[in-house]
């Protein structure tokens, strides 16, 4: 089988290394390089496979028809741009390229179910947050049936594992300060992933509010969302309709139960439950979504996307 050379930009990080091991698995991609800045020269090891990282200008973008981005925030935009001027096809993992950071590179927000056609036409992808994930992917059949109420404040309250404030060093991120604690960050609606989750919706049509409040678990991977969104109407049954607003879609899942990390850790799936509220006096449907930060709200979901850009199989080489 043909094989198609494939780079990760920003490979020592935990996004980027989850990136590198779905490549050295895919039965189409291969990995052409991984660069780091700091660990240039270092080595990772992947299962039985070692890789060395290199130095992002040594790298040759015209003989890499596929580049994934893991640098950070502010940074990658110009390498997107390097690489794209070279012919290569980019899915891009920073905030640079979404929705509401006034990019000046035009790029298909690759939230997968929602936009594969625009994606399996773009050379350039930006590739969602973690947090939008979680929250978008259960919001979108509410919003895009008019179900939600005019003018609702959705509360979303989401616990996210460490990996997701990357690889960095910071006191405060030690085992010993995060070991048997719960703590809230982002607090008065101001976390960074907010820009994207507003545009989209606004781009979906939605008339709502979003308040949303990150917390971080002593836990190393995995996010569990809980939504309250206020509806025109109740819904008789919440689980039989999100399982007929994704039907057929591969990679999420309607539970029965509310879901927990442990149900979707190393998988590429969102995993959802919802049911009505009690005893409130407006009808109120409650939501709990489940994702691997590191998969479904990072590398897996940029591999998904890559294999609609290339005409694949969007499930080849993903966890299930």
């Amino acid at each position: 089988m043909h094989r198609i050379p494939a780079g990760v930009l920003g490979a020592s990080g935990y996004a980027g290394r989850e990136l590198v091991g779905l490549l050295l698995g895919h039965p189409v991609f291969e990995l052409a390089f991984a660069t780091a800045n700091a660990q240039q020269g270092g080595t990772a090891r992947f299962g039985p496979q070692t890789v060395t990282f290199c130095a992002p200008e040594s790298v040759d973008f015209a003989a890499t028809p596929l580049v994934f981005s893991c640098l950070p925030h502010g940074a990658s935009a110009e390498w997107v741009s390097r690489a794209r001027a070279k012919g290569a096809r980019i899915v891009d993992l920073s905030h640079d390229l979404r929705p509401g950071h006034g990019a000046s590179i035009s790029a298909p927000y690759g939230l997968t179910e929602f936009n594969r056609a625009p994606v399996q036409q773009a050379t350039v992808v930006a590739n969602p947050g973690c947090y939008p994930t979680s929250i978008l992917v259960p919001l979108a059949p509410l919003v895009r049936q008019a179900l939600v109420a005019p003018a609702a404040l959705v509360t979303v309250t989401s616990a996210s594992g460490v990996t997701g404030a990357g690889l960095s060093p910071r006191t405060d991120l030690l085992f010993g300060e995060l070991t048997e604690d719960y703590r809230a960050y982002g607090t008065a609606n101001g976390h960074r992933h907010l820009v994207e989750m507003r545009a989209t919706l606004a781009a979906w049509g939605a008339d709502v509010d979003l308040h949303f409040t990150p917390h971080l678990l002593p836990v190393a991977r995995g996010i569990l969302s809980t939504l309250l969104v206020p509806l025109r109407a109740p819904i008789g049954d919440p689980l039989a309709f999100f399982r007929e607003a994704f039907a057929g879609e591969p990679f999420i899942e309607v539970a029965d139960d509310p879901p927990t990390l442990h149900d979707v850790q190393r998988r590429n799936v969102v995993r959802v439950w919802a049911t009505m509220s009690a005893h409130v006096r407006q009808p109120l449907l409650q939501v709990v979504s489940a994702i691997d930060n590191l998969v479904k709200g990072a590398a897996g979901q940029a591999l998904q996307n890559a294999n609609l850009m290339f005409g694949l199989d969007e499930t080849l080489g993903l966890p299930r």
